[in-house]
């Protein structure tokens, strides 16, 4: 499948190839970091919920992936568990890191990097005879 059939939203975009599986969604990815945390603390999702102030119910959603949690939350369920954010993040970051090549979602591979487009954007607007003149002297006083 190449990148242009799922940039364009077509309907085998909707479709996991079947040489890849599909990535997991987030919420998963975090929800099963937070569970493992808690388990390996020997504590009850009523403890660590009580400790966070959010109902026993909804961490137990947020931790079965059920539920996409709040950048508040997270945080109360860190504090919680002892746990910093940004460890959590970085956690879910490795992850969700590839293990296989990365798959392009665009056909920005077959376009100029945004860096040459925009070169020659800013070529552009330095065209013409007042330019042409401004390079020509450029070039005459550093060839002097």
């Amino acid at each position: 499948m190449d990148g242009q059939t799922l940039a364009t939203g077509g309907a085998a975009a909707s479709r996991p190839s079947p040489t890849r599986r599909p990535e997991p969604l987030l919420r998963h990815v975090i929800g099963g970091i937070l569970r493992r945390a808690r388990l390996a603390q020997g504590r009850t999702l009523v403890d660590v919920s009580t400790a966070a102030r959010v109902s026993t119910a909804y961490l137990s959603e947020v931790e079965r992936g059920r539920k996409e949690a709040s950048s508040e939350v997270l945080a109360a369920v860190c504090a919680a568990l002892g746990i910093r954010l940004v460890d959590l993040v970085a956690r879910t970051g490795e992850e969700l890191r590839p293990v296989g090549p990365v798959l392009v979602l665009s056909s920005a591979g077959a376009r100029p990097s945004a860096r040459a487009a925009l070169a020659a954007r800013h070529r552009g607007a330095r065209s013409g005879p007042a330019a042409s003149a401004r390079v020509a002297r450029h070039r005459s006083l550093a060839a002097a």
